[in-house]
């Protein structure tokens, strides 16, 4: 049963925050490992302090301002000395620490986070050598970040101004301090948006490692991994080794330096333009004269066309004369075969059969009629029987022989080639020769068409074999 009136969630929250509050008023400092860290869209980054035994974690934010000033410590596993004031966050329901100030612990704290961050880079292939670029041979704009206030942009300019002449494009940003990632950052994302861009500078001059830890900033190395053109680093000396350094696509000791890899010298490039202008001289006058011999080869070969179209004009001729005289004599003997079936067929002409079967009649009649009367009456019968009997067959054979005949006479008609000209066929020859296929010519070549009255000259401009005739509506 209830002896009072109960707590609501929020009345209980609000006491919980007192009693932290009260009882631990001061700020504190706790050592510990920094894991899962977060930064949100707002500034703030939440993160949990992990004991370095793994017996106890508790969860921490640090506020937008704080954060920034605390950014160089802010690496997932970097052991940390915290100082904060506990606090009980109701709407989230538990207990944190809000952390105004962070240090490294221990001794090479910072540098096991960068070398953390390095090896995880490393393993994502940002650093990779298959990714790097080469650098253009003669770039007409030259991007560079930097100080404008630093002496890397007056190397730069100097040495770029010795070796030649390019076109450099500055886009000033802080090197060193807290704003100096989110400054080269802008920097970057301006120059970017520069249409003519070859290549892209980015460098300041020596300093110790704590002025060159921004870039060793995993933001900066990512952006700089996706620049569309080709990155040079020149960050501090020779001894020092950024993330920037091992993500760009080439990299240079000094500003300088890289102004010199950059831009070629002039006496140089104009040596190599007139080495290359006299190859390409050299190359082209061997190629003419290869051409020419090629030429008079050809021209030897062929010999005088003017000759070559003369004779294969008259094996034309010669051809298309004694292909008139093969029609010719085809057609006389079609004539003589035509008149001899004709006599054949007068000689069985129905009316000369009746009359010498009537004169043979003729002849048998007196003899008929010294036989009796019913003989002769049978034999008169009979007579007129073989009479009809044989005007039928006489009548029969003679029809046979029509239509023989005419069969013959529109078969000859119909194999005469001078026939077949006249029903708009041609006859083709290539080079004197008559064409029976269509892949014996090519595009191109020169037909002679021999019609039913004279010749033709044709190009050809397409060949389609027997077995792929063109489509319909395409011309043959």
């Amino acid at each position: 049963m209830v002896a009072r009136e109960p707590l609501s969630v929020a009345e209980l929250a609000h006491r919980l925050k007192q009693v932290v509050g009260q009882t631990l008023s001061h700020d504190e400092w706790v050592e510990g490992e920094l894991v899962q860290v977060k930064r949100a869209p707002s500034g703030h980054t939440y993160f949990s302090l992990k004991d370095v035994q793994g017996k106890a974690v508790i969860s921490a934010v640090m506020y937008q301002f704080d954060a920034q000033r605390a950014w160089r410590v802010l690496q997932e596993g970097a052991r940390v000395l915290a100082r904060g004031k506990p606090d009980y966050w109701g709407p989230g329901g538990r207990l944190q620490l809000v952390v105004k100030e962070l240090q490294a612990a221990g001794r090479g704290a910072q540098l096991e986070a960068l070398e953390r961050l390095k090896r995880r880079l490393a393993e994502e292939g940002l650093f990779d050598a298959a990714r790097k670029r080469p650098l253009p041979s003669f770039p007409r704009v030259v991007g560079l970040i930097t100080s404008e206030a630093g002496a890397a942009l007056h190397d730069v300019i100097s040495v770029t101004r010795r070796r030649g002449g390019a076109h450099l494009v500055l886009a000033p940003a802080v090197v060193q301090g807290e704003q100096a990632v989110r400054s080269l950052l802008r920097a970057i994302d301006a120059i970017v948006r520069h249409p003519e861009m070859d290549v892209l500078i980015v460098g300041r001059g020596g300093g110790s490692s704590e002025d060159l830890m921004a870039f060793n900033d995993e933001r900066l190395v990512r952006r700089l991994a996706a620049v569309p053109v080709p990155v040079v680093s020149a960050v501090g000396h020779e001894i020092d080794i950024t993330l920037t350094d091992l993500v760009a696509d080439v990299r240079a000791a000094t500003p300088s330096q890289a102004a010199e890899l950059v831009v070629a010298e002039r006496v140089n490039r104009e040596r190599e333009l007139l080495q290359l202008e006299r190859r390409l001289g050299r190359a082209i006058r061997a190629r003419l004269d290869d051409d020419h011999q090629v030429i008079e080869r050809t021209e030897a070969r062929l010999g005088d066309p003017e000759a070559l179209l003369g004779a294969a004009t008259q094996r034309l001729d010669d051809l298309t004369e004694r292909l008139e005289e093969a029609l010719r004599r085809r057609v006389d003997e079609g004539h003589i075969d035509l008149n001899r079936l004709e006599q054949r067929l007068l000689r069985c002409d129905p009316a000369r059969v009746i009359e010498r079967a009537l004169a043979r009649l003729a002849a048998l009649e007196p003899r008929l009629h010294a036989w009796p009367g019913r003989a002769l009456t049978d034999a008169k019968r009979e007579l007129t029987r073989a009479e009809r009997a044989l005007t039928r067959g006489v009548q029969m054979s003679l029809e046979r022989r029509w239509r023989r005949h005419q069969a013959h006479a529109t078969r000859l008609e119909d194999l005469s080639p001078l026939r077949v000209l006249s029903r708009g066929y041609a006859i083709a020859s290539l080079r004197g020769r008559v064409l029976r296929e269509a892949s014996a010519a090519q595009v191109g070549d020169e037909l002679t068409l021999k019609v039913s009255q004279g010749s033709l000259t044709t190009r050809v401009t397409a060949v389609y074999s027997a077995s792929s005739p063109p489509t319909q509506g395409e011309d043959p």
